[in-house]
């Protein structure tokens, strides 16, 4: 809850834009705050602020969020939850709390406090149809859901699962007699006394539900979880072309070398999921250590992250959406296991990390794992996950989705939380001025210089902070020039700066006087005649995408990172309207230090 014009002001300056809209409102509701509704309960919740008004020209906080108030602020609340407890909106997901008035100097404002739908009631949707009337929220606003989309989300609303209806025309001879063979010999070593055991493979089949009939029709034949788990690799490959499987190892690389070994659609295994699931399993602990413990006369032969792996790569399978395009990729570094799956998750990330569960999408083929003693019954099993990584001391797991590329992924961080190297690397990069960093802003360098890059949602449950705590230390980071962001609303990232260097330490003019373009060149990666010719176009002031056009460039994404960010970071180049790199107005010019270089070569 916002209870003062601090808190508010906290939130217009570093609350992320995915999650914060501003409408005016000044004597009655907006119609556009239902579709918003929509947005925000579709993906990750927001803040709604009625009688703020965004002036997107401004540049400064205020005026850029014009504070005008609402008037009638108790006759609009109720107009509201009339409205939401009408036919517009097809579920009411808020509490009374969530909805509030705030005074201020300007006048009263009306903020609506919109949480993450649960999975059970997606879609939330206006007008009474989930296909038209259903909204989700990228950086750049509300926007229609997706046939498919749509679909997605009522799939995961049921906690049946997607993995047991009936695939018409595949039958028994589908199944792979090998992959069933080493399954039922390893069932039977974990359940010796099953009366499964005693079964013939339809029968033994249909038990798992992976074999169905449908009592209207009388068809019959394998389900989803019976086709993806024990079948032949060409009758999934026709039927599921969508998905593929994906194994690399990229430990211990030699110069020129991609991996170090592969698993993929070779024809030297059986394409299904059970059979990969071995053989991933195999791949990832072989090199693990294994403690010496006896457990009276027998040796113990596994360890907390032995299980922890094992957990990881079975929530991969139960977990994944095999009716969307998309992989299920394990890749092995040196220092980290990266394992990524199609489909959202269900259930928010801080809720995950907080020991939440949901249910299976794949609840047969959980079912199927567990019989072998793989994962449980109650969820996810994360839990076991960061229990494991806290006793190494290891970096927290990184779990995060990709909503738009509809794509999970979790890093298994195989270091410690600051390595020396990494010490080594803040020292000789930013020397003395590292030290005078808080520890919560030495802890992100960190974990961006190991990661690469971080995000906001990667560094809350790592720094235990709220979003907009976090937001405030990535901004004096990015402002000290020790990060470089790269924009785009929720899944903005923030890279290391290895620009920040003694050498190019700034003065009032920017670059230290008498540095050569051949030094500049070899810390920025930028060729001369590159960085030349954006200079000279930007004489005159001139938009992003005025410059690719006159460059002949078409990626936005790779322009700013390979051009615009190392000329701003060598103060080469500005922009016309610095405290909103996001500016629609936004241009960039040359500076005084760009001229003396141009005039140089």
């Amino acid at each position: 809850m916002i209870r003062s014009k601090a808190e508010l002001t906290d939130l217009l300056e570093f609350g992320e834009t995915i999650s914060l809209e501003c409408k005016r409102a000044d004597s009655k509701l907006p119609n556009s705050i239902w579709p918003t509704y929509s947005a925000f309960a579709n993906t990750i919740g927001g803040v709604i602020i009625l009688g703020i008004e965004e002036v997107i020209e401004a540049d400064n906080l205020f005026p850029r969020y014009e504070i005008r108030g609402v008037k009638n602020v108790d006759k609009q609340i109720k107009e509201f939850w009339n409205t939401i407890n009408s036919e517009t909106v097809n579920a009411n997901i808020l509490s009374d709390d969530n909805v509030y008035a705030l005074e201020l100097e300007q006048g009263s404002i009306i903020i609506i406090e919109v949480p993450q739908a649960d999975y059970r009631y997606k879609p939330v949707f206006i007008k009474g149809n989930p296909y038209k009337g259903t909204f989700k929220r990228n950086y750049e606003g509300d926007y229609h859901c997706t046939e498919d989309e749509v679909k997605e989300m009522l799939r995961d609303s049921n906690d049946s699962g997607n993995d047991g209806f009936l695939i018409e025309g595949y039958t028994m001879d589908d199944i792979d007699d090998e992959s069933l063979k080493l399954y039922r010999t390893e069932f039977e070593l974990k359940n010796p006394d099953h009366v499964w055991n005693s079964n013939d493979n339809k029968t033994f089949l249909s038990n798992l539900g992976c074999y169905t009939r449908d009592r209207v029709t009388n068809k019959e034949g394998l389900t989803l979880a019976g086709l993806l788990m024990f079948g032949k690799g060409l009758p999934i490959r026709e039927r599921f072309d969508n998905i593929r499987m994906d194994y690399i190892d990229k430990t211990n690389l030699l110069p020129g070398m991609r991996w170090s070994d592969r698993v993929t659609y070779d024809g030297r295994w059986e394409n299904n999921l059970y059979s990969f699931f071995k053989i991933v399993i195999r791949k990832l602990t072989s090199d693990i250590k294994r403690p010496f413990i006896l457990d009276g006369l027998t040796r113990v032969d596994d360890s907390p992250i032995h299980k922890a792996v094992r957990e990881a790569v079975t929530n991969l399978i139960i977990h994944s959406d095999y009716l969307i395009n998309g992989i299920l990729k394990v890749e092995k570094y040196d220092n980290c296991l990266r394992l990524s799956n199609p489909g959202n998750l269900k259930l928010p990330v801080e809720v995950i990390y907080r020991g939440g569960n949901s249910k299976a999408r794949n609840p047969r083929m959980q079912n199927i794992l567990r019989m072998i003693g793989y994962g449980d019954n109650i969820g996810s099993g994360f839990p076991t996950i960061l229990d494991a990584w806290k006793k190494e001391n290891w970096r927290m797991p990184d779990l995060g989705e990709d909503v738009s590329l509809h794509q999970v992924e979790l890093n298994l961080w195989m270091v410690s939380l600051i390595p020396e190297e990494c010490t080594v690397f803040m020292n000789n990069t930013f020397g003395h001025d590292y030290n005078n960093l808080s520890s919560n802003q030495q802890i992100i360098l960190c974990t961006a210089f190991i990661e690469k890059q971080v995000s906001n949602s990667r560094l809350q449950p790592l720094l235990e902070i709220n979003s907009i705590d976090v937001a405030k230390d990535l901004k004096a980071l990015v402002d000290n020039h020790f990060l470089i962001r790269n924009n785009n609303g929720r899944w903005t990232t923030y890279e290391i700066n290895n620009l920040y260097q003694s050498e190019l330490s700034q003065d009032q003019d920017g670059i230290k006087s008498g540095l050569s373009w051949d030094q500049v060149g070899t810390k920025s990666g930028l060729r001369w005649d590159q960085a030349k010719k954006v200079l000279q176009l930007c004489m005159t002031e001139r938009t992003l995408l005025e410059i690719m056009g006159e460059m002949q460039l078409t990626s936005r994404n790779k322009f700013r990172k390979n051009f615009v960010i190392p000329l701003l970071n060598l103060h080469l180049l500005e922009r016309t309207v610095p405290d909103k790199p996001n500016s629609r107005n936004q241009k960039y010019r040359i500076t005084s230090r760009g001229k003396e270089m141009l005039s140089q070569g």
